[in-house]
């Protein structure tokens, strides 16, 4: 498989510090990236936060809740699932997971 046909390049991995999230641009839509953990775990999520309207869930605090990596929102800090999109405080809302892969020290998403 040809990862740079099915996935877009966004940035390479030392540019997200760890813990932390970036947002990108793919295919028109925002999307943040989160590297997590010491095995340098990568996740893709909707950048938009459905709670505040706004575009915010990259600068999301980063951690876990019974042992699922989760983001809080930096406006009214509701957690989502890295793994899932699912939000934890309400399981009705679901955000979109992008695949997100690591190559050669970049990291490329799918759309």
């Amino acid at each position: 498989m040809n990862i740079e046909k099915t996935y877009h390049k966004v940035c390479n991995l030392d540019e997200i510090p760890l813990n932390t999230g970036v947002c990108a641009l793919v295919e028109g839509r925002q999307v943040a990236i989160y590297r997590v953990g010491a095995g340098n775990s990568l996740y893709a999520l909707d950048n938009y936060d459905p709670f505040s309207r706004a575009n915010v869930l990259s600068r999301g605090i980063v951690g876990s809740k019974g042992g699922v990596p989760k983001v809080a929102s930096p406006v009214y800090k509701q957690q989502f699932s890295l793994e899932t999109g699912e939000c934890l405080d309400d399981p009705a809302t679901v955000l979109k997971v992008y695949p997100v892969r690591q190559l050669d020290g970049a990291v490329f998403v799918g759309a």
